[in-house]
């Protein structure tokens, strides 16, 4: 319940955001919920590629799941963290040179 709660959480500001600069809200909604999966993933794949290198013998039949969902959090919020802020910052960028266009100057030809 408490996972539902918080990828509404997530869906929601990746919606707001792209409310706000004219996107389309659900796909990057989807695409923010996707960015914490993603970062789960990863950061469980690092650690377990590590611990191989390493030479650690890891039971998975006797893991405690406290640290491994604490590390899926962390892995995953850090990733949809940076992925809003690098669209937020993008999204907010100009361009330069087209932005003082004027579209009248077409229109003289």
């Amino acid at each position: 319940m408490l996972g539902i709660l918080f990828i509404y959480f997530i869906g929601k500001a990746f919606y707001t955001l792209a409310e706000e600069h004219d996107k389309k809200r659900w796909l990057w909604a989807i695409l923010g919920v996707l960015s914490y999966y993603v970062g789960s993933a990863v950061l469980g794949a690092l650690l377990l590629i590590t611990f191989v290198l390493l030479g650690m013998n890891i039971d998975f039949d006797n893991i405690n799941q406290v640290p491994e969902i604490l590390l899926a959090l962390i892995g995953g919020g850090l990733s949809c963290t940076g992925f809003y802020f690098i669209l937020k910052r993008q999204w907010e960028k100009k361009v330069s040179g087209f932005d003082d266009f004027d579209d009248a100057i077409l229109d003289d030809i």
